[in-house]
């Protein structure tokens, strides 16, 4: 499996509607394990972002489907730069495949 967790900034004001973009636009991504969008509790403009795959592949090959598409093309000019970003390689936990 291939994990990645990444911190997006967003305009001020602006992170609700990029919350909201990015879960109306990746509701149905194959290889898709999980994905959370959350709130940085300590910094009013960030956003967090888990995503567990199946694999690295499957991950790359979502960012070409129409719909995560059109939801980066919508978020585009509320995201200011991007945070921290860790790959990891998740091994089990719950609601995890194997789990």
């Amino acid at each position: 499996m291939y994990g990645l967790i990444g911190k997006m900034l967003v305009a001020p004001g602006q992170r609700d509607a990029v919350i909201d973009i990015l879960l109306q636009g990746t509701g149905s991504m194959p290889g898709c394990q999980n994905y959370i969008v959350a709130r940085d509790p300590t910094d009013q403009n960030a956003i967090w972002i888990t995503e567990v795959w199946d694999s690295a592949e499957q991950h790359r090959a979502s960012l070409a489907l129409p719909a995560v598409q059109q939801a980066i093309a919508q978020a585009r000019p509320y995201i200011t730069g991007f945070g921290e970003r860790f790959e990891t390689e998740p091994v089990g936990g719950f609601g995890l495949p194997g789990a």
